[in-house]
């Protein structure tokens, strides 16, 4: 807006700046981060947070809103911002829309999986009573930072944990993006999504990844930012995840949930023979190439069962399952029988 831009430059006050940062990105980037706002004489505040899928709650909510209280922000023109992993994104993204109803936020991704997953879109939340996101809203931030610098620090887990949500992706909606994790995987994962002049064998494999994926999700989700319309390919992978990634923390990560609810779904798409048995192979065998676990002993036919009720309830009675019927194209049903997803599930196990 070129109006406010000209109030701000005009202003004489000072800029202020209220910044919550995730303490491991802290330790790292943190001396960056306070002297690129002292550089520039900006009145900042920096609050370092432990935010893992075990802190993500109402808590630490209300312990940075006190924070935001103390140092006193402008809830029209100083936005908090956010660097971090999709826990910060989400924890903050709540916070300033609770804080005098709507703050503005901005998102600065630091790992894969935030990078093209929870920087796009309009929800936040934190978990409650064991469940994953139940308290949260849909409030976009007013902007998203996205640089890939952040992600050569992270472990090799983490990249692998974030290619699940690109590859979710790649098969609900695009065969090129597919093809290109199938035949740059390993490079991906070696190079830590890094772009490197001079690669002519792998062009720049990073930057075409990254921008397909996040183009893929803003396509599907924009047309439904409020989520009115409940049939979403983006829910792939998303049916049973939740329920297991709970069950399980710490010891799996959000992509690789979502990765073995990916791989579960992809024999039911089999089984209902939508998919054939060499694509079915094609698809499992791009997840162990992307170092993904294509099934955990926690994965019980109780817990798909459970999990799958709880599905029903939140999505207006209908299952809505995404499955693929083929490669980088997808359908939702509603008409997935039990006898269909046990003989899966036995085949599966079995595999």
């Amino acid at each position: 807006d070129p109006q406010q831009l000209e109030l701000t430059t005009s202003d004489k006050r000072k800029l202020r700046r209220f910044i919550v940062i995730d303490e491991v990105v802290d330790e790292l980037y943190g001396s960056k981060v306070r002297e690129y706002f002292e550089e520039n004489n900006v009145q900042h505040k920096v609050l370092a947070l432990p935010t893992t899928e075990e802190t993500k709650s109402m808590d630490l909510v209300l312990n940075i809103l006190q924070e935001v209280q103390n140092f006193s922000i402008d809830r029209r023109t100083e936005p908090i911002i956010a660097i971090g992993g999709g826990v910060c994104l989400d924890i903050v993204g709540l916070a300033a829309s609770l804080y005098r109803r709507r703050t503005p936020y901005i998102r600065v991704p630091t790992t894969l999986l935030s990078y093209v997953d929870a920087s796009v879109g309009a929800k936040n939340g934190v978990n409650f009573l064991q469940c994953k996101n139940k308290l949260g809203g849909y409030t976009p931030p007013v902007a998203s930072f996205l640089d890939r610098s952040f992600i050569q620090s992270i472990p090799r887990r983490h990249i692998s944990n974030g290619l699940g949500e690109i590859l979710k992706m790649a098969l609900m909606k695009h065969k090129g993006l597919f093809d290109l994790l199938k035949s740059h995987g390993k490079y991906l994962l070696d190079t830590k999504f890094q772009s490197y002049s001079g690669s002519a064998d792998h062009r720049d494999a990073a930057l075409q990844t990254t921008r397909i994926a996040i183009e893929t999700m803003l396509e599907e989700l924009a047309p439904n930012l409020w989520e009115d319309d409940l049939d979403r390919l983006v829910d792939f992978g998303h049916l049973i995840s939740p329920e297991l990634e709970m069950r399980v923390l710490p010891s799996l990560m959000h992509g690789e949930a979502v990765n073995i609810d990916m791989a579960f779904m992809t024999y039911v798409a089999h089984a209902r023979e939508l998919i054939t048995t060499e694509q079915k192979e094609q698809i499992i065998q791009c997840m162990r190439g992307l170092e993904l676990p294509v099934w955990h002993g926690g994965c019980s036919w109780p817990l798909i069962k459970k999990a799958l009720m709880e599905r029903l309830k939140h999505s207006g009675g209908q299952p809505r399952m995404p499955l693929p019927t083929g490669l980088g194209v997808a359908e939702i049903f509603n008409d997935t029988s039990e006898e269909t997803l046990e003989r899966a599930y036995k085949l599966w196990v079995r595999d």
